[in-house]
Order: C-alpha cells, then structure tokens, then sequence
C-alpha cells in the first residue's frame, strides 16, 4: 500500500553523521515521493510519437456490455488479445499459443483477486481459508489484497520461507521481484500447491529476457510494461480453461468487464510498439523497449555512483545475462532500488528527513533498514533524489531505529 504523506512515520532526531549536509537550496526544500510506482517517466517517449496512437471513438461505438458473446472471456476486445499475444512473441517473454487463455483485467490488482478466487473457490468450504504466501521481501500489497474482502477461501499466511503447513495453499512469485528486482522461482515446492507467477517487470528494460515464460498462470500489467497506467489494464495468460472460465465469473460480478475504451487503446498501442519492434529499417529510430533500457540503464548507473560516494547505503548487484531480444548481454535495471542503510537505521525515517518519501522495509516483511524507492519517476524528480541523495556523505554513527 502506497504510504500517503499524512501517515508518513517521522523521523528521529537525533541522527548524526561525521559529515556536513550540503546547503539547503530552493530544491532541496521540496518533498518528493518515491514511494509510489507511478511510471510517468515514460511520458516523454510517448509525447514524441505524437498521433501514431491516437484511436478516434465516435458516440455510437461500444455501447454493448459484450466484445465477443462466444468467447469465455466475454468482455475481451478481439483486438487487444491479438495485440497481446502479438507482443509477447516479438518480445520472446510468454508463451501465448493458441491453447493459452487470455483474461484482460482492471489492471493486474484486480486479476490477482479473480486469480486467488478462481484457485480456492474448488476446496471444501467447510475447511480453513488456503493459506496464500509469498516469499519475502514481496511486494506490499499482496497481503492488504489477500485479506481485504476477509474472505473465507483463502488467507494471507506470510513469508514462503517460513510457511510449514501441511495441506494445500497458493504461493505468489513476483519475476523480476518486487521490492527487490531479483529473478524468483517458487520456494515451498509442496504437494498441493498452486502458483501464481506476478510477470509485471518481465520486460527488456527492466531485466533481460532469457526465455519465454510457461507457467500455469501469468499476471501481465500495462502500466509497467508501457508506463499507461491510468488505462487500467492487466492481463492474465493462463492454461487451464477452468482456472480461466472462473477469473471470468469474478471479473464479471465485480465489475462486469473491462472498459472498452481502455481495451482499444492499450491495443492500438500495443500493436505501435510491435510495429517499432518489427521495422529492420536502416535509418529507423529506437523502439519503445531500446528506449526504456537506455533511460533506465542510465539512471541505475547514475544512482550506483551517488550511493557509492555517501558510502551510508548500499544496493543490490545483479548478474548481467544475454537479452534474447536486444541481441547483447544485459545488466538488470528494476523498477525499483531496494536501498539498505550500512549501519541498521530505518532507512525509510533516514530519507525522510530529506523529504524523500519511500516504502520502507516492513511493507514488504523485512527489517526498516530496507526501503524501496522507484526508478519510473520525470526526470526532474529522480534528478532530484540523486542531489538529495548526494547531501549524505560519511558515515552514520548514531541512528534513528
């Protein structure tokens, strides 16, 4: 859950380094937060593809609840499911044959309901709730949108790590992961397991692409994968048509579909950025994942040498692999920076005193020390972060935990 800024923790006075802050500038006065994923650094690239997405609705158009009245998934535009299964085989990131199932969601959030329904909805009900976990740190959300509707098929039962029940229960693998951006495989590994592969962050500018992912169920979100996040679009591929059939059903009664409108967008979006991929032009430009690898390749290694030079925190490293899409060896660059304070502080109260809001460790099951900042920010305000970043030199000998 996002950490608003009236419920932000304050920070401890009494912290003292052995070095001088820099001078307080106009800058340096502003709260920025970074503890949201908001991916507006992407704005910039699509502003300059000026009308090649544009899509023109008239008054009369998509009026019917319905896109394909003999199709399981009802409420899916023909367009968008060819558009995705269109993506993922240029990308080379998800198998999408013709025996996969796509469900298109609110956004993934809502999709991991209908997923974590249609999963226990088959146990005895006179039984206790599936217990639900993932592997921490995991992303601070999922236990929040576990228990939120206090549902009695399932629960959030914490760290997979931890987790020793016998029986049956759902484990949650976020690939890149999230906080982290480290690459994830299942943890329990028990009889009576279900898996739910979070895919948000598999995409080239984030990570490089070494197959294509083929797990029974696959969360997918337009807002990570192109930055259009207020469209409200997550898809699932997913192989078993029962699973499937029954995210429909939740989809259905709790919200009877998916915007149309939203729907043709992200398509003809999707497809724009297929196009780019495909064109073997000489002269043609970068296309939409060159870009984002650049930028974010860029930032990673502009925060590395901040972080380096303060010497308080720390990040993690990560293996370089070969991107089957972009043709070369590839650093990871995540979505977000999971920072660490050297001498145990609460890392997120230590930030704040620089206005910088973030997510700090507990969110996500592991000690404050930890806290999560995003890397999808306008240029103006991670340019920031790096100068506020920069303030701290030396090493802190008394903390704020």
């Amino acid at each position: 859950m996002v950490v608003g800024f009236e419920k932000a923790v304050s920070a401890t006075k009494s912290v003292v380094t052995s070095a001088k802050k820099a001078p307080t500038t106009l800058s340096s006065d502003r709260v920025i937060n970074f503890a949201r994923g908001d991916p507006t650094m992407y704005e910039s690239y699509w502003r300059q593809m000026g009308e090649k997405c544009t899509i023109v609705i008239s008054g009369h158009n998509l009026m019917s609840y319905f896109s394909n009245a003999g199709h399981f998934c009802w409420f899916l535009m023909p367009e968008l499911d060819r558009a995705i299964r269109r993506l993922h085989c240029v990308v080379g990131n998800a198998v999408v044959d013709d025996d996969r199932y796509i469900v298109v969601g609110n956004g993934s959030t809502q999709l991991f309901q209908a997923v974590l329904y249609a999963l226990s909805s088959s146990y005895d009900p006179d039984t206790e709730p599936l217990s639900v976990v993932a592997a921490a740190p995991f992303y601070s959300s999922y236990p929040e949108e576990t228990d939120f509707l206090r549902s009695g098929l399932y629960k959030w039962a914490g760290d997979a790590y931890s987790f020793d029940k016998d029986g049956a229960y759902i484990e949650v693998v976020t690939s890149p992961n999230n906080p982290d951006g480290a690459i994830r495989e299942a943890v329990v590994n028990r009889d009576g397991g279900k898996l739910i592969h979070d895919l948000a962050y598999y995409w080239p500018q984030y990570t490089p692409i070494t197959g294509k992912a083929d797990n029974d169920i696959m969360l997918f979100t337009f807002s990570k994968a192109t930055g259009h996040a207020g469209s409200r679009i997550g898809w699932a591929i997913v192989k078993d048509i029962e699973v499937a059939t029954k995210m429909v059903k939740f989809m259905e009664l709790s919200s009877i579909g998916v915007s149309k409108e939203s729907q043709l967008r992200a398509a003809k979006i999707l497809e724009v950025i297929s196009d780019d991929c495909q064109n073997s032009a000489p002269d043609k430009e970068e296309n939409f994942f060159e870009y984002g690898q650049r930028l974010m390749s860029d930032r990673w290694e502009k925060l590395r040498e901040v972080v380096k030079r303060n010497g308080v925190f720390s990040l993690p490293k990560y293996p370089q692999d070969y991107c089957n899409f972009i043709g070369k060896y590839t650093d990871p660059s995540p979505a977000f920076a999971w920072l660490k304070s050297k001498d145990g502080l609460n890392c997120d109260n230590l930030l704040r005193e620089l206005k910088i809001v973030t997510r700090g460790g507990t969110n996500f099951g592991v000690d404050s020390n930890y806290t999560r900042i995003s890397m999808l920010s306008p240029d103006e305000d991670f340019n920031l972060l790096l100068e506020k970043l920069s303030a701290i030199k030396g090493t802190i000998i008394n903390g704020n935990n």
